[in-house]
């Protein structure tokens, strides 16, 4: 038979205090003394009592939840970026509800429909690849609920909240350096234009060929997802063309991986047959052989602003004006991209 929950007048009878006197002291009220306080919540918790947050949050008028949205969940950067995200809400007594869209538009929709359901205080979100429609963006903002774009940003006028990185700069400062040690047959497997990361990327890619007088191959600019499998077909194309570059730009880790799968299967050796970068930073990079190469994004400070945003959009709401942080990049140096061995 399932135990009944202990309330706030079970706690009062069995310490004959008043109600009111329990529920200060659960909650730290400096009306009690810290003795005192301390003797009701090892009871309490003796008791086996929980707080009726529900009940809490409805007289208080904030639910203490913030919803967040992410394409993927197995993927390092989005991984590190939830892990960075709880903590911080942990700090500040919040808890996270966590979704995830699979690069769905349909159920990135679904999910913040939900989220606004269930009167989350904020909304932090990373677009899907498919998504082109923000029109439910702007009933959430007509709602009143804080809204944080991360990583992946729509293309909308200054008016809400963004936090992104240097993906042109970052793109750029990796082609300088591999054209520096003497690359120039250079390809560039990039994400879909029609995100902000796979565009800005594509152009930190341009520029730096520009800047330097290098030719660019269209066969080996490719556009395609942001996955292991794009990698691994793209390489594959142009390894069944006998038309393989000295250096592959990735897009990201994944799309790396890919690549490294794909020169595996037909005996070709990273760097001395083929020589990889990529866009994006993961601890496991350091364990491939060769170790790769990359710009590195700090989930850490991306996770930091954007929660900092939500945190001070709550407090202030009327008063608050959206801002938008671009995060500087770092180039990561391994085992990849570090010597041109081509004559």
């Amino acid at each position: 038979m399932r135990e009944k929950a202990v309330t706030l007048n079970d706690i009062a009878e069995k310490m004959n205090l008043s109600t009111v006197t329990i529920s200060k002291a659960l909650r730290n009220h400096p009306d009690i003394s810290p003795k005192t306080t301390k003797l009701i919540k090892t009871i309490a918790e003796e008791m086996g009592y929980t707080p009726n947050i529900m009940a809490r949050n409805l007289s208080a008028r904030r639910s203490n939840t913030i919803g967040l949205v992410v394409p993927k969940i197995a993927h390092f950067f989005f991984g590190s970026i939830i892990e960075c995200v709880y903590d911080l809400a942990f700090q500040k007594n919040y808890e996270i509800i966590l979704t995830v869209s699979q690069e769905s538009v349909e159920r990135e929709k679904k999910h913040l429909q939900t989220l606004l359901a269930m009167k989350v205080d904020g909304i932090i979100i990373s677009i899907t690849q498919e998504t082109t429609d923000y029109s439910y963006f702007e009933v959430i903002e007509r709602r009143g609920v804080p809204l944080v774009f991360m990583d992946r940003v729509p293309e909308i006028p200054n008016g809400y909240n963004t936090v992104r990185v240097d993906d042109r700069g970052g793109a750029f400062k990796a082609i300088e350096h591999a054209i520096n040690l003497g690359y120039k047959r250079i390809a560039h497997f990039g994400g879909y234009q029609k995100i902000n990361i796979g565009r800005e990327r594509k152009a930190g890619f341009i520029e730096a060929m520009q800047k330097y007088g290098i030719e660019i191959s269209e066969s080996w600019v490719t556009e395609g997802g942001f996955g292991e499998n794009y990698g691994y077909e793209s390489f594959m194309k142009l390894y069944r063309e006998n038309n393989l570059p000295d250096l592959i730009f990735a897009v990201t880790y994944p799309v790396a991986l890919g690549v490294y799968m794909a020169a595996n299967e037909v005996g070709l050796k990273i760097p001395d047959d083929v020589d990889v970068i990529c866009f994006g930073n993961a601890k496991v990079q350091n364990f491939l052989s060769p170790p790769l190469s990359c710009v590195d994004q700090s989930t850490e400070l991306i996770s930091k602003h954007a929660m900092e945003m939500i945190f001070e959009n709550i407090e202030k709401r009327e008063e608050y004006v959206a801002k938008q942080i671009v995060v500087d990049t770092n180039l990561v140096l391994r085992g990849t991209c570090t010597r041109f061995n081509k004559g």
